[in-house]
C-alpha cells in the first residue's frame, strides 16, 4: 500500500490535475441517477477529484475516497475553487471501505479497480456491494488493452505489472466483457460498451 500510495502521489504531483473533464458516459448517467432521486454517490478511487467535483456541482451529496494525498490535496482545492463540498476520505480502496452497510445510491469507478490481481479485485467488488442500496447503481470503466508502458510482467492470468512507463510497477489487470459478467454476478448489468479510448463501460443495478 505504501508504494501505491508513493506512486500516485509522485504521479499527481508531476502531473497535476491528470483530468479535468468528467467521462463521456456522464452527462446521460446523471440524468438517469436524478430520475432515480439519488442522493449519495461515491467516487471510488476518486484521483484528483473531476468526478467529485462534477457531481458536487450536480447537487449530489459527493463522496470521494483515494489512496492518494496529493490528489486528494487537488480535490479540495478544486472544491473550494467552486464553492462546492464533498465528505473526501484518505484510504485504500482494496481494503475495508469506511461507509454504513447500503449507504449509497451509486457507486462510480472510473479506471481504478483493474489496479490489482483477481483476489483483491474480488474483495473490492464485495465492498461495492456492500455499501450499496438493493438496486443501486455502479458505472465501472476498465481498459480493454494493455495502455501502460512498453514492457510487462504477467503476474496471473491477464494481470501485468508495467516495467517503464508512468504506472511502472502498478499491477494492471485486463478483463473480458465475459469476466465482468461473471465478477459482478451480484449485478444486473444494462450495458458494456467500449468508450472512445478503448476502455470498457459497464452499467448495472445491485440485485
Amino acid at each position: 500500500m505504501e508504494e501505491s500510495t508513493k506512486t500516485w502521489d509522485k504521479i499527481f504531483n508531476q502531473s497535476g490535475k491528470i483530468f479535468t473533464q468528467p467521462h463521456e458516459d456522464l452527462t446521460s448517467i446523471i440524468s438517469m441517477l436524478k430520475e432515480r432521486k439519488a442522493n449519495r454517490v461515491l467516487d471510488l478511487g476518486s484521483g484528483s477529484g473531476r468526478h467529485v467535483v462534477y457531481l458536487a456541482g450536480q447537487g449530489f451529496f459527493a463522496f470521494g475516497i483515494d489512496i492518494s494525498p496529493s490528489g486528494m490535496e487537488m480535490t479540495r482545492q478544486w472544491l473550494l475553487e467552486k464553492r462546492l463540498t464533498a465528505d473526501l476520505r484518505i484510504q485504500d480502496i482494496t481494503l475495508k471501505l469506511p461507509y454504513d452497510t447500503y449507504f449509497f445510491d451509486a457507486v462510480f469507478s472510473i479506471q481504478v479497480i483493474h489496479h490489482a490481481t483477481i483476489a483483491t479485485i474480488q474483495k473490492t467488488i464485495k465492498e461495492i456491494e456492500r455499501v450499496l442500496k438493493r438496486e443501486g447503481f455502479i458505472f465501472i470503466t476498465v481498459p480493454k488493452l494493455k495502455n501502460q508502458g512498453k514492457e510487462f510482467e504477467e503476474i496471473e492470468p491477464n494481470t501485468f505489472i508495467p516495467k517503464d512507463g508512468r504506472e511502472k510497477g502498478l499491477p494492471h489487470h485486463y478483463f473480458t466483457p465475459e469476466e465482468l459478467h461473471i465478477l459482478f454476478k451480484n449485478f444486473h448489468i444494462t450495458d458494456i460498451h467500449l468508450d472512445r479510448i478503448n476502455h470498457y463501460c459497464m452499467s448495472a443495478l445491485k440485485r
